[in-house]
């Protein structure tokens, strides 16, 4: 679907802003996107983009509903597994088992099928299967010595799963395995890893040593005149307006939701 020119610019503005603000401030994110979707509901990216954001702010249900919009006007499997991982967020890991199994899956990428069967191992120990969800991470992906974007994850969630079986020594060993793909910190497998190895992290400025250092500084500040201040008001006001109308995350209007019911996921 094509906009206006105008209309356009301040969609993809607002879309900028919740990709630039999605890690660090989800809830700013979430306010760009609903102003977003009120401004384009029929835009797939704009669905997707509301669902993430829902998502992002464990607003499940929302966030399924977008997915659900984005999935219908676009026909692409790519969003089936956070769409199943929506159903563990609302406490239907059931649903998220079923999602596995459906033939959508067949149809991902490689990263996707992996995705996927995260959320199904996720899905697992939410029903406390335990070790079918250490079964269901095995996998050729995970045997492989190749590193992909997935692989500090995949070796992160196998060896999460090992050790919360009891298998100490093989969760420590995958933890290493998923520190050594983990360029980008992606995982904090370098602190588990630390934890099972006894390692303890210790402020090496104790409290008493930033006293000392405190008092130090205070010392070597220079004395001042208290008695020498302006008599001129710095408090003005400053006109910042902007030549441009942007849209701000404050406006009440929002975009009418997709009803969560329809097209929902096959059931177990």
């Amino acid at each position: 679907m094509s906009l206006p020119k105008t209309l356009a610019e301040d969609v993809a503005r607002n879309l900028v802003m919740v990709a630039r603000l999605i890690d660090e401030d989800p809830e700013q994110a979430y306010a760009f996107s609903r102003i977003a979707l009120r401004l384009a509901s029929r835009v797939a990216a704009v669905r997707e983009a509301a669902g993430f954001a829902a998502y992002a702010t464990q607003r499940y249900a929302e966030a399924l509903a977008e997915f659900r919009a984005s999935r219908r006007m676009t026909g692409s499997v790519e969003l089936w597994p956070v769409m199943a991982d929506c159903e563990r967020g609302l406490g239907r890991p059931e649903r998220a088992m079923a999602m596995a199994g459906e033939p959508e899956v067949q149809k991902l990428d490689k990263a996707g099928q992996v995705e996927m069967r995260l959320v199904a191992a996720g899905a697992r120990r939410d029903m406390g299967q335990l070790d079918a969800a250490i079964v269901t991470l095995q996998s050729p992906e995970l045997a492989s010595n190749a590193v992909h974007s997935w692989t500090p994850r995949l070796r992160y969630a196998y060896a999460d799963a090992l050790l919360e079986a009891g298998r100490e020594d093989e969760a420590r060993e995958w933890f290493g395995k998923a520190l050594e793909a983990d360029k980008d910190g992606s995982t904090d497998a370098s602190d588990r890893l630390a934890e099972l190895e006894g390692v303890e992290f210790v402020d090496a400025l104790g409290e008493d040593d930033e006293d000392v250092q405190d008092t130090a500084q205070d010392d070597a500040r220079p004395a001042t005149d208290t008695d020498s201040g302006s008599d001129t008001d710095s408090g003005s006001d400053v006109d910042a307006g902007s030549g441009e109308t942007q849209a701000h995350p404050g406006d009440d209007a929002e975009a009418d939701v997709e009803d969560d019911t329809t097209d929902g996921p096959a059931k177990a």
